[in-house]
């Protein structure tokens, strides 16, 4: 080799070696500006609401298979476009498709009344209305008890659900009562599981099978109260009846009912759901890319999933970290658009069926999730960021708690970090891309009753966003976004030693259609 030849091989090298720590440089001298203009951005131009109302009062619930669903998806997309990022939806599978219609349910006798209550997903819808009369499941001491009881519910609506006595939340319990009263209210509703759990043991068989086999003899419609604890909130899933109609009622119409058909009233209940059965529709993820310029094929992906049961809007589960990732990603392209990393954004669906839409990615694209050097998933409500595990990689600490310290302090004291913790088995999406080795950070939240309040339930509805919390999210997740894709070091994803009869978590094949759940 020529020394003229090795000369201009060097001042090549040389010349791209200068253009990346350049390019490095100039976003680390510039990044504290770049924040700042951020922050300035949220706080005055912030786009959060606007797509809290595009997605959860024009397009509204996203259960998967559905319509919403399938136009949810479409809506990322065509918001991206707007603002030059590219996105596509990539299939994994199908399901089947259902929209939900109208529900009325209708007490007529021993008077009439309008019952609160919605049809539950997946349920048939009827021919015309159900009128029957209602009774209620009782305490079984035995299989035979149940089984003989089951020969008399030919044509008659049954209630599935146990009885609560109160409808008031524990903590007004605790607050207003005395303390005798309290002790006896607890110690009664103990009392009232246990015969309830014992009665179901007896029949030997689920609620979704009882339905099933309740169904087999002649009744004609079920009702359930699936209350959470805190009053006016009810957990809306699917319906277990193959052709009758199941509906979810509000505890106190539920009560209502209950209490008229163990006090021999007879009440009668007409029923009438006009949801539509549509076949099977493709299930999607929806990607976004924004091209890294000095690493390209090291990626940093942004994590939430975009489907939700559809018992309200899915505002909280997941509608909150859907616009959050997707106001960071419009951020970033507005003014950080050229980062050494790629950044990817990942909208996932039927999550709420068992993390489907990652696992699918996971298992679909190899050699794309072995790019992914760093994941930030958020799913947990609208409260602000307070807590960040390590996930079980042993150098997580190193680089999170350097990310960390750009991020304002009136953000970071907010936040606990515990390293380098457990790796996540399920729950949320970044569990599906733990199991592949990568280490995925959810972005825990501040709790807002979400457990009781809006999580699955009818009152998960647009009105319940803390949008003060969001904007401080927008923030904190941006920075750490930038700072990932920005660090010139290596992010180690090294494993912790796991204790005694512990194992790392493995990849799971997804359900890639309804007859898998």
């Amino acid at each position: 080799m020529s020394k003229n030849y090795l000369k201009m091989y060097f001042s090549v090298c040389f010349a791209v070696i200068s253009l990346s720590v350049s390019a490095q440089s100039t976003f680390q001298q510039n990044k504290q500006s770049i924040y700042k203009e951020i922050s300035n951005e949220v706080a005055k131009n912030h786009q959060l609401e606007q797509l809290a109302f595009e997605l959860l009062d024009v397009i509204g619930p996203r259960l998967v298979g559905s319509p919403e669903m399938e136009q949810a998806h479409n809506w990322v997309i065509n918001t991206y476009k707007k603002w030059n990022i590219e996105a596509e939806n990539v299939p994994y599978g199908e399901w089947k498709s259902w929209q939900r219609g109208t529900t009325e349910i209708t007490m007529t006798a021993p008077r009439i009344k309008s019952i609160e209550g919605m049809q539950l997903a997946w349920n048939a819808a009827t021919k015309k209305p159900v009128e029957a009369e209602v009774v209620a499941m009782p305490i079984f001491p035995s299989k035979r008890d149940f089984e003989k009881w089951a020969h008399s519910i030919n044509g008659k609506i049954v209630l599935i659900s146990p009885y609560q006595k109160s409808g008031r939340p524990e903590n007004q319990w605790k607050e207003h009562a005395t303390e005798d009263d309290f002790a006896s209210y607890k110690k009664e509703k103990e009392h009232q599981n246990t015969l309830w759990n014992n009665s179901l043991k007896a029949t030997e068989k689920s609620i979704r099978e009882i339905v099933e086999y309740l169904e087999t003899k002649g009744a004609v419609g079920f009702v359930q109260s699936y209350f959470t604890g805190t009053m006016g909130s009810n957990r809306i899933f699917y319906s277990f009846s193959k052709n009758t109609p199941m509906v979810d009622v509000s505890l106190e119409d539920y009560g209502l009912l209950h209490r008229l058909a163990v006090n021999e009233k007879s009440p009668l209940l007409k029923i009438n759901t006009q949801s539509k059965k549509l076949g099977t529709a493709k299930t999607y993820n929806t990607i976004a890319t924004i091209p890294g310029k000095t690493k390209p094929d090291e990626y940093v992906m942004l994590s939430a999933h975009l489907d939700s049961w559809d018992g309200a809007q899915g505002a909280t589960d997941n509608g909150t970290g859907t616009i959050l990732m997707m106001e960071v990603a419009r951020l970033i392209k507005k003014y950080a658009p050229n980062n050494d990393r790629t950044i990817v954004i990942g909208h996932w669906g039927s999550e709420e069926q068992g993390l489907n839409g990652s696992r699918a990615y996971v298992m679909d694209h190899p050699s794309e999730v072995q790019k992914i050097k760093v994941l930030f998933n958020q799913d947990s409500g609208t409260g602000r960021i307070t807590y960040i595990g390590g996930q079980g990689f042993t150098q997580a600490y190193n680089y999170l708690g350097t990310w960390l310290q750009n991020v304002p302090e009136e953000n970071r004291k907010h936040i606990k970090t515990d390293f380098p913790g457990m790796p996540q088995t399920g729950g949320t999406d970044n569990a599906s891309f733990v199991a592949a080795g990568i280490p995925a950070f959810n972005l825990g939240t501040q709790n807002w009753d979400y457990g009781q309040y809006t999580w699955h339930t009818n009152r998960d509805t647009y009105d319940k966003i803390v949008f003060e919390e969001l904007e401080r999210n927008v923030i904190t997740t941006t920075i750490l976004t930038l700072e990932a894709a920005n660090d010139p070091n290596e992010i180690s994803n090294e494993k912790r030693v796991l204790p005694a009869n512990t194992e790392w978590p493995t990849v799971k094949e997804p359900k890639r259609n309804s007859n898998d759940y």
